[in-house]
């Protein structure tokens, strides 16, 4: 294919692209600490977002991986904290096993009690979703308060998640909250730092549903 462009790509075909960016990530990836089990989620991260230092700065629950796969095999529900991440999902995978991708931030019951208590809508959709989705796969990419009040579930025994994916971006709260869980005796996948954000969340479970479709 001429783009008509000095540039010219090695190839256009989609597996042949995604195979040479895997091949590009583990020759660049360097030393690092993470089990068999864990890189294949590293390196989707970092296909996503083409970040090493994000990509290394990932954190694991010795029992994240397997609580992960166990959880979609079992068609628990996924908890996605907004649209962006419920979206990038790869929903035939989660399906397959009876499961189902479900976001409470923009429920009508939500908005108005977010509202009334003068709280984010992220805070009341944990709430709501805690009482929902026992032994899911909690996944927040976007809002610290979500994991927050998810921490704060786990801890008063409200919420008892199968595995928590804990990723959030930004500069207030985000590293701070992703501090938090890594505290915890629960599964969890996470990152050290402000970094994350929808697309490496989706891409961590992506990854988890990979691994459980294939045996």
């Amino acid at each position: 294919m001429d783009f008509r462009t000095e540039f010219r790509p090695v190839t256009v075909q989609p597996q042949q692209i995604e195979a040479r960016s895997f091949q590009i990530i583990d020759e660049e990836i360097g030393e690092h600490h993470f089990t068999e089990e864990q890189y294949p989620i590293v390196q989707r991260v970092i296909h996503a977002s083409a970040d090493f230092e994000l990509g290394k700065s990932l954190l694991f629950h010795p029992e994240a991986v397997r609580a992960g796969i166990k959880a979609i095999r079992s068609g628990k529900t996924v908890v996605a904290d907004v649209q962006m991440v419920q979206v990038g999902v790869n929903k035939t995978r989660i399906e397959k096993f009876g499961g189902t991708v479900k976001v409470y931030i923009s429920d009508e019951d939500v908005i108005a009690e977010a509202k009334r208590l003068n709280t984010t809508r992220a805070i009341v959709a944990m709430r709501k979703a805690a009482k929902e989705a026992e032994g899911g796969i909690f996944a927040i990419g976007n809002a610290p308060t979500a994991l927050l009040e998810l921490i704060r579930l786990i801890k008063e025994g409200e919420a008892r998640p199968g595995l928590v994916i804990g990723l959030p971006v930004g500069f207030v709260s985000a590293a701070e909250a992703k501090e938090e869980l890594a505290k915890l005796d629960i599964p969890f996948i996470t990152n050290v730092g402000r970094k994350g954000g929808s697309t490496v969340t989706v891409a961590a479970l992506n990854a988890l549903s990979l691994l459980a479709e294939r045996g």
